[in-house]
Parts: C-alpha cells; structure tokens; sequence
C-alpha cells in the first residue's frame, strides 16, 4: 500500500525552564512531542534554604519513610500536559501548595484561539502528603463554564479512575482540589485518559479476531497511522455503518465507547453482532487524531486543525487524517455514520441529528427519532430529552463530520456526545462518568443499529 502523508523528523532541543519541547524539522518552531514538565523541587515559595543533613534516623522520625526528595510533577509521556509554577516542599512534609498551568494547543486558525481544557499529570512522593494542586489559568479554558459542578479524575493505576471534589472559583479563574495520596504516586486528569499507546493496543488486539481487518489509511503530520478496522465481510448488499471516535483528542471518552462497541462486535457469542455481522459491515476508526492525543491537546491535531471543522474541504497539508478518512469513505459508501465526541458542560448522553442539512426530510426525521428511541431502550444512561438545538432548515455547517457526511451520502448521520462530568440523571458519585460506562454505552448502542438498519436504505 502506498502510504500517504510526510514522516516528520523530530530532534531533541535544550531544556528550557520547567519544559522541554520536540520540534518539526517540517514546520520549524513548532513545538511537538509530549510536552515534559518534569519539575524542579523547590524548598518553599521563597528563597530556598541551604539542605538539611538528617541522618537515617531523624529521617525516618520527620519523614516517616518518605522520600525528602519533596513532591515531583511531570506530565513527560504520552497524552500528558500541565506546566508547572510552583511547589512548595515544607520541611514538616505536610501540605504541599502545587500550583499549574495547563499548556494550551497550537493556535487554531478556524476557531482563532488556542484550546486548552485537557490535563494529565503525575504527582510523586506524595503517600500521605496533602496536595493543594491549583490550575491558576482554568479561567481561560475553551469551555470555563465547564468547570461549575466538574471534579478531578484520580488514579494509582491509570486503570481505575475516581473523582476528588474540586472547587472552581469563576472570578479568580482557579481550579483547584485537596487529595492526600493513599500510594507514592497518583495521576490526575481531565477525564481518564485514553493514550496513544493504548490505542495501539487496541487495534493490536481487534486485528486478531478472523471477522476484523486492519488498514492503516496513512499517516499523520507527526507520522503516526490513521488506523481503519473493518469487521465483518465487506460483500455488495451489505449496509456499510461507519463508527468515528476521538476528532477531539482530549475527549478521551469517545475511544472508551469505541473499545465498548468493538469488544461486543467480535464477540461470537452475541446475537446481537452475529446478527448484525450478517447484514453489516463495520468501519471503526477509534482514534481520528493521534498527533493530538500524544502530544495531550483538546481539540486540535499537530498543524492546530479542528478536525471536526474540517470535512468540507480536507487537504493532506493541514487535515490529513479527515482527507484520507473521507476518501475511504468515497470508495466504500456509507450507510450510517456515528461521530463520537465528549461535551464539557453538558452532564449528560445524546446524540445530534442533521437538522439543518438540505436533504433532511420527513424520512430522515423519522430514521432518527427511531434510533433515538432504541438507544433509549437499550440503555438508562442515553436519554433524548436534553442536547443541543435543532437547526434551521438550510443552515447547517456542512464543515461538520456529521452533516458532511450525512449530506454526501444521504444517510443516517449523527454526532454522539458523552459527559466529562457525569449522567446527571443516573449519577455515580465514586467515579462520575467514566471509561468503565463508555464502554457499556457503546456496546448498548449495537441494539439502537440493529433496530434501525432495516430502514437505512
């Protein structure tokens, strides 16, 4: 197979501050790569002391077995991002006052800002320290709405993810939570984190099944692949249902749902896949912006494209991943499209229909609000009753994966929107919403296709 898109050539360039940054040897003065925040130590706010010699046994009584190291912050790894301003490490090792920065994307030329919102940090030699962590530029998020009634994920595994009640203060602009770690380290983040590694695993683990197929479509302005899992036989007559996840990197939640609704489909014991497997053919990309999740963005991909304002007219220089998406999408048809995404402020599970677009009639609408329905039944935590507006006949952003897609096709096309916060109508106050029911909710959602794919042609 021909491979598509430029490999980009990476060098490592000096530390500077708290941060060192990879750069583009394509777009000079980009920075890329993981963005390191592996953090300095300092003594206290003010100037620090000159170091204190204990011996072992003085160490063991203040320190109770501790590291006197003092408390570390580095989010230096895949999907990570936050910059740290200060630590203060007091010599009783008590309460810590961490204070960050979450470091915004590349500027966005179509949305004219830098989006930030997405964190995900490590917090070291921090067993039974107090950690007062203040993200002091909260106020200037994408979404700084978003943050009333939002709490922190948590995490000594990076598998099990809790919430710690976090406070926002609107006119200072700070985020902030108190948590005192129950292990040496604890990971804090956004939403859990699906990174890129993760991913790979994933698709690794699809392609081992017989019924699926993976095709790398190309690559990425960083030079990751853009990923396409076909399951089940592609034969003339069947439905072509296409499932995208994850335009927006940071809403980390789209690829949970994507594992959900894969792990159900290639398993041989479910009539529901079996049944669907008969008349279907499924084409997955779980993952639509690589380059953003690696590097720990929120919206943008390397080249600071919004992915999902790009499916007008994609170009190999700026959107890759959409060019080559929609380009498949050409070649094979489509059927039935669902964009999958992660709302900030909304704390609840819906689905957005092609209101607006020039072909939507009566039999679209209809289509929809039959699918609407069956993912109701098929699960509590989908609900149809709150969401976005419809749109005016004829006003629709044809820019939009969904209304692109459902417009090109004359299919049954919706983006599908998940909490960060939590479902508000069916609230699990330990972890909110998390990777555990985006999973469920994908897999449910094979029930609401089943009911509908009689009717989508």
């Amino acid at each position: 197979m021909q491979v598509l898109g430029s490999k980009l050539q990476a060098s490592l360039l000096p530390r500077t501050g708290a941060r060192s940054a990879f750069r583009s040897a394509a777009a000079p003065g980009r920075a890329f790569g993981p963005r390191t925040t592996y953090t300095p130590v300092m003594a206290s706010a003010a100037a620090p002391e000159a170091p204190t010699k204990w011996t072992d046994e003085e160490t063991n009584k203040s320190c109770r077995g501790r590291s006197t190291m003092g408390v570390f912050v580095n989010s230096n790894y895949d999907s990570g991002n936050i910059d740290v301003i200060n630590i203060t490490n007091p010599r009783d090792h008590t309460i810590h006052e961490v204070e960050l920065k979450i470091h915004p994307d590349p500027l966005c030329d179509k949305d004219k800002r830098e989006h930030m919102q997405w964190f995900y940090f490590r917090v070291s030699n921090a067993l039974d320290e107090t950690l007062n962590c203040r993200i002091i530029n909260a106020g200037q998020a994408s979404f700084p709405r978003a943050w009333r009634g939002y709490n922190v994920c948590a995490s000594y595994d990076r598998r099990h993810w809790f919430r710690v009640p976090t406070e926002y203060d609107g006119e200072s602009g700070v985020l902030s939570w108190t948590h005192t770690p129950e292990r040496g380290a604890c990971y804090y983040a956004y939403f859990a984190p699906f990174s890129y590694e993760q991913h790979q695993d994933l698709v690794a683990e699809m392609q081992c099944h017989d019924n699926v197929t993976l095709e790398m479509l190309g690559e990425t302005l960083d030079g990751h692949d853009i990923d396409l899992l076909r399951i089940g036989e592609d034969i003339e007559g069947k439905r072509k249902i296409w499932v995208l996840a994850r335009q927006h990197p940071g809403e980390s939640m789209a690829e949970y749902f994507a594992e959900g609704l894969l792990r159900r489909l290639v398993d041989p014991t479910d009539p529901t896949s079996r049944k669907l497997l008969r008349d279907c053919v499924f084409y997955v990309v779980p993952c639509m912006c690589p380059d953003g999740v690696f590097r720990g963005h929120l919206r943008t991909n390397a080249a600071g494209a919004n992915l999902n304002r790009e499916w007008a007219a994609p170009s190999m220089d700026v959107s890759p991943e959409v060019f080559l998406v929609r380009n498949e999408m050409d070649d094979v048809g489509v059927d039935m499209l669902v964009d999958v995404h992660g709302d900030e402020e909304l704390p609840y599970n819906f689905i957005v229909g092609n209101h607006g677009v020039p072909s939507w009639d009566d039999k679209a609408a209809a289509l929809f609000a039959q699918f609407s329905a069956a993912f109701c039944a098929a699960s509590p935590d989908f609900q149809s009753e709150r969401g976005y507006g419809t749109a005016p006949p004829n006003s629709a952003n044809l820019s939009l994966c969904s209304k692109q897609v459902g417009e090109r096709f004359k299919c049954l096309s919706v983006t599908l929107e998940q909490p960060f916060k939590d479902n508000a109508d069916l609230p699990e106050r330990k972890q909110g919403w998390s990777p555990e029911r985006s999973r469920k909710l994908g897999a449910a959602m094979l029930d609401a296709v089943l009911a509908v794919v009689p009717k989508l042609r």
